[in-house]
């Protein structure tokens, strides 16, 4: 009498990549193809759990996607559920609201998309097991600015209802408001399960009255999607209580790892550390790839030769996870500083660095300058490559503000190292 589906969201099929694809072309390709080989794995899992459906609460794919590729790629892996007798559910979010690939393919019976319209599904069940509904919504166009939840219907009596939104909540850093709506307002409609998506990071909000999850991406795309990836596995048992497994589904996951070289005495330990403690992460991982961004720091007299050596540093981490066959560089960070010297006076440098913090780097004419360059740089990148100095004006001058504080202690690293030279 169970009724048993699987939830996910933001699966974002073929993504096209940005700052992987400047950096190593390989990379490029595994994560270029992982969005395919996670939804592969769900739809593997939605058949050895033998659940009675899949529900995809938005943004199954990252645009306005015209490739008839995807499309031959979702009919077959849809097709799979349909000879198994799974039912699909599925609505438009805000990538994926004006796609051509939803509104012209040819789908299944099984599969049922949501329209612009809200609708309520009930469930054909054996007699004797307890009534499911299914309610839907999906966006009619990319912006949802208000919330939606008021066009759902009422409850269907004595059913197990379940209601499938695309939303930002309440906002979330790194996401626009997308038809926002709180957690006690979900919890008023009287439906028992929530399956949301448009955050990528799982939350759930669980009590004896409702289950609302938010599963987050099935599959990182880039250092700023770190972290397991997942889905959940949704059983309703025969007393209507609710039973929610997380169950991971990442190909590739990206991780950020600070190796502290404090107590490296030279080059070749500074090597050694960071080996061991990248071995040590990949152990952790689920996923079948580690994707890391190594960020080197600690006080050491080695910071000149870092910051000038980088390339090499990144190189060695290249061939050793390469030998490990599941290991990448995404990009290797330097930021090591010099160590402190009990009551040593500050010298002329550290006057210098006092003067950049102090008196340049804070400058309206420095920062015009910084901006002017980086504008320039923008300028010269293809239009999808733009997004990697900010998708925004306030993300555009953080980055700024990093690169001149990065930049003044690269410039400072090397005068250091050329006065112990």
């Amino acid at each position: 009498m169970v009724y048993r589906f699987l939830h996910t969201a933001d699966v974002h099929l073929d993504s096209p990549l940005r700052t992987l694809a400047l950096r190593n072309p390989e990379l490029s390709d595994l994560i270029g193809l992982a969005t395919r080989r996670s939804f592969v794995r769900i739809i593997d899992l939605c058949l050895d759990e033998q659940v009675d459906a899949l529900v995809i609460a938005g943004d199954l794919y990252d645009g306005e996607q015209t490739s008839m590729k995807t499309a031959r790629f979702l009919a077959e892996q849809l097709g799979r559920l349909h000879q198994a007798g799974i039912r699909a559910f599925i609505i438009r979010g805000n990538h994926d609201a004006l796609s051509k690939i939803t509104a012209e393919l040819v789908l299944p019976d099984t599969v049922k998309v949501f329209g612009a319209v809200a609708e309520a599904v009930a469930i054909d069940r054996a007699p004797g097991h307890f009534p499911v509904a299914i309610h839907g919504l999906s966006f009619a166009k990319p912006q949802a600015p208000e919330s939606l939840l008021r066009h759902y219907a009422l409850p269907v009596p004595d059913a197990v209802n379940i209601g499938i939104m695309h939303t930002s909540l309440g906002g979330s850093a790194g996401h626009d408001l997308y038809a926002p709506c709180s957690v006690p307002s979900l919890r008023q409609t009287g439906f028992r399960y929530w399956a949301l998506g448009h955050i990528h990071k799982r939350s759930a909000v669980e009590d004896t009255s409702s289950a609302i999850i938010m599963p987050g991406i099935p599959q990182g795309r880039d250092i700023n999607e770190d972290g397991p990836k997942s889905v959940s596995l949704v059983t309703i048992r025969d007393d209507r209580s609710v039973v929610v497994e997380e169950r991971q589904t990442a190909v590739a996951q990206f991780e950020r790892l600070v190796v502290d070289i404090s107590h490296a005495s030279d080059w070749k330990a500074v090597i050694s550390e960071a080996k061991s403690k990248l071995g040590n992460l990949s152990s952790e991982v689920s996923a079948d790839h580690l994707v890391a961004r190594v960020e080197i720091t600690g006080a050491t007299e080695l910071g000149w030769r870092i910051r000038r050596d980088a390339d090499l540093l990144q190189t060695e981490l290249e061939t050793h996870g390469a030998a490990s066959g599941n290991v990448w560089i995404e990009k290797v960070v330097t930021s090591p500083v010099p160590p402190r010297q009990q009551d040593a006076r500050p010298g002329a440098l550290d006057e210098l660095a006092g003067i950049i913090d102090s008196e340049i780097r804070g400058s309206i004419e420095y920062r015009e300058e910084v901006r002017s360059i980086a504008n320039e740089l923008r300028g010269q990148l293809p239009t999808e490559l733009r997004d990697i100095f900010g998708k925004d004006e306030a993300s555009f001058e953080n980055l700024l503000v990093q690169f001149a504080k990065d930049g003044a202690s690269h410039v400072l690293a090397r005068l250091r190292g050329r006065e112990g030279e």
